[in-house]
């Protein structure tokens, strides 16, 4: 119980971290493609440096699981793209708010992955937490084309967590992370003759000094550290779990974004029921659990 406790509190410092990372992308002036090159690369090199020094092996075993995780390096890379260019075309908040249908999608993803049943509650608080999405949709219609690119990046990040789940049970987290990195560099690294071909003239790739302060935070907290402890605590934590918590990023981040942006993050108030909606669904899922496994407990004692 104290571990659990422990995990869900690190759980959240994690969220907030991450609730920042809209608010980097909009500091930092280079296109979202761009900015996740910077971010997998500098994160790479980072991850390199710190297995190096902890000397932990970087081999690993199966091909095949070596090829899965670096495709699902290559689902990251695009998450995160579509997550930044969200922000871009329409405001961190309303990016934030859209990136909490991952626990709508996980519900429905990880059943199907770990081959059990659909547990009625996580759909339940999935729906409460889409109708919160619904009500934000309905009173910010001018920010749909934002919004529609954040629940695509959610439902990627679904994808690559529930895979993260199953691998963390055989390798290191940060081995998983480094390669994942390397995968995402990797593809967006490909990716550069066909943007460059088909929707802008010439790449980005000379930063400025803030720039690249901006994108080593982005890299080395919100990605090296952040990151890996996420996929760490996947060991102990479902998919689910993890995911629905994440749905507090758009709280913490509209919070920052209100701080540091000002006016041109406040929103109407039909934003902030949405947003209410989203944090309920957060704050009944340990209760719910909580029941739901005492009770399988008491039926597995009856037979």
């Amino acid at each position: 119980m104290i571990q659990e406790r422990k995990d869900y509190l690190t759980l959240h410092f994690i969220v907030l971290i991450w609730g920042f990372t809209a608010i980097l992308g909009l500091l930092i002036d280079i296109p979202s493609v761009e900015v996740v090159f910077f971010r997998t690369f500098i994160s790479s090199i980072g991850l390199w440096v710190l297995l190096k020094f902890w000397k932990r092996p970087l081999k690993i075993n199966s091909q095949k699981h070596l090829l899965i995780i670096l495709g699902t390096g290559v689902l990251i890379a695009a998450h995160w793209i579509l997550f930044f260019l969200s922000a871009r075309i329409s405001n961190a908040s309303v990016c934030l708010a859209g990136m909490a249908t991952c626990s709508l999608w996980t519900s429905l993803l990880e059943p199907l992955s770990q081959k059990r049943k659909i547990k009625g509650f996580e759909v339940m608080l999935s729906i409460i937490a889409f109708i919160g999405i619904g009500v934000i949709f309905n009173v910010e219609f001018d920010y749909l084309s934002g919004l529609l690119t954040a629940v695509l990046s959610a439902f990627i990040a679904s994808v690559f967590t529930v895979i993260n789940g199953r691998l963390t049970k055989t390798y290191d987290p940060y081995v998983i992370t480094f390669y994942e990195m390397m995968g995402a560099c990797v593809a967006i690294a490909l990716f550069f003759p066909v943007y460059t071909g088909f929707f802008v003239e010439s790449l980005s790739l000379n930063p400025s000094l803030m720039d690249w302060l901006y994108l080593s935070v982005l890299a080395l907290v919100c990605t090296v550290y952040a990151y890996s402890i996420s996929v760490e605590l996947m060991k102990r934590l479902s998919a689910f779990s993890i995911n629905l918590v994440v749905n507090l990023e758009p709280v913490y981040g509209i919070i920052l974004a209100l701080i540091i942006f000002g006016a041109s993050e406040e929103m109407s108030a039909g934003f902030y029921l949405g947003t209410l909606l989203i944090l309920t669904s957060v704050l009944l899922y340990p209760l719910l659990n909580r029941r739901y496994k005492k009770k399988a407990l008491s039926t597995d004692i009856i037979r």
